[in-house]
């Protein structure tokens, strides 16, 4: 039988974070919000779903895109793009580097987005059948294309280096910085801009998702509508964002002596294979994904002590992603879902939960599940609530599942 490849252990560099979600602008923000659960996210009514069963979601709350960004870079932009490069000048910020002075054709951009500019089709459709073609606006493939956000963000950072797009629903921002942890690997590149932008306020969509019974339509109490784990979810909840982190190679970061947050240590992706819409009923598919992660760091499950699962509040979801990580995992990491405080951001949910869980690691801090107040009985695994929980832990874990099939797992070690 031939021989597996197995590749060197590689740790990317995790030396940025910017995060734009709806528990806070920024990274500071953001962190305060998910980890204390203090103030309620902005779970609004929307008056365009007024007569779906689900007429919410979580939004970004007096977000001035056009005072951060400037009126002429602002129309240029779908909002997910907008909201990616806001979190890409933070984490660039944050990691000390100069855009100006670096060497751009070894910066490389990988962002992830399960829809793109969705938003600005249904904008776009209503003026073609309600005004005809001349109203349409030339604009529509350039703002709404899923590689939207990955060449806004090159092209405002001046990053000449590799630019792309990954699009595997709502795994896409994990898959994203997997791919940008290869490409250091492979030594393609010196630095990567990488991780998620969603906003996809859609009519369409969500009157999609709710024939679908995929999101809650708990109308009356919006607020506590994002439950997951708990006996009483019915779905999940909406929500646009934005997170990204700066990764480099190890050496990269050493030789300029920037600070480490924490290292990007494994990586494992896989496909069910099964269905569309609904995950392997064995969660085979992403315990593949998380062994393979796990061997890529060279660790066991026994060395990782928090995860920021999936957890979307869905009702088959969160009993198959929590059975897969008591099989593989045991019971002893402190398990979170952060999606009660930032919405399901769809293909922005692994940036922003991974740079979440490079905060945890940072702080030695998981926070809590919010809105998990009867924990469903068949649920295996320890699942912090109501509050934060200090631990000790050199590793984490950050699961992702998309429709159809589409299983990411990364592996973060404490810096």
């Amino acid at each position: 039988m031939t021989a597996r490849y197995r590749p060197e252990p590689f740790a990317a560099a995790v030396t940025g974070i910017g995060l734009v979600t709806a528990a806070g602008v920024g990274t500071a923000a953001a962190w305060r919000g998910v980890s204390e659960a203090a103030d309620a996210p902005s779970v609004l009514h929307r008056p365009e779903l007024h007569d779906l069963p689900c007429d919410f979601m979580y939004t970004i709350a007096g977000l001035d895109t056009k005072a951060l960004l400037g009126v002429a870079v602002q129309r240029l932009m779908d909002r997910f793009s907008q909201l990616a490069v806001i979190a890409a000048r933070e984490a660039v910020a944050d990691a000390g580097l100069d855009p100006s002075a670096w060497d751009s054709g070894r910066v490389a951009v990988v962002i992830g987005s399960a829809h793109g500019g969705l938003p600005f089709y249904d904008e776009q459709h209503t003026a073609l059948t309600e005004r005809g073609a001349r109203r349409v606006s030339p604009k529509l493939a350039p703002l709404t294309v899923v590689n939207g956000a990955a060449s806004s963000v090159a092209t405002d950072l001046g990053a000449h280096g590799p630019s792309q797009a990954v699009s595997t629903a709502c795994s896409s921002g994990t898959v994203a910085i997997g791919t940008a942890h290869q490409m250091l690997r492979t030594g393609a590149c010196d630095i990567v801009v990488a991780g998620g932008a969603e906003s996809v306020c859609s009519r369409l969509l969500i009157a999609s998702a709710c024939r679908l019974k995929a999101v809650s339509t708990r109308r009356d109490d919006p607020e506590a509508a994002c439950r997951p784990f708990d006996t009483h979810r019915d779905g999940f909840v909406v929500g646009e964002g934005a997170g990204l982190l700066v990764l480099e190679r190890p050496e990269h970061a050493a030789a300029r002596g920037a600070t480490v947050r924490a290292h990007i240590a494994g990586y494992g992706a896989s496909s069910d294979a099964y269905s569309a819409v609904a995950p392997d009923p064995d969660g085979r598919g992403i315990e593949r994904a998380l062994r393979t992660a796990l061997a890529d760091a060279g660790l066991t499950g026994a060395d990782i002590g928090h995860v920021n699962a999936h957890g979307t509040s869905t009702v088959a979801n969160d009993l198959i992603e929590a059975t897969m990580l008591r099989r593989v995992l045991g019971k002893h990491p402190l398990v979170t879902s952060t999606k009660a405080m930032t919405g399901h951001t769809l293909g922005a949910a692994g940036g922003i939960e991974t740079a979440l869980t490079v905060l945890a690691l940072q702080h030695q801090l998981v926070p809590p599940t919010v809105n998990l107040d009867a924990p469903d009985p068949e649920i295996p695994i320890e699942v912090v609530s109501k509050e934060a929980r200090a631990g000790a832990f050199d590793a984490a874990v950050k699961t992702s599942l998309g429709f159809g099939g589409h299983n990411a797992a990364l592996v973060l070690t404490r810096a």
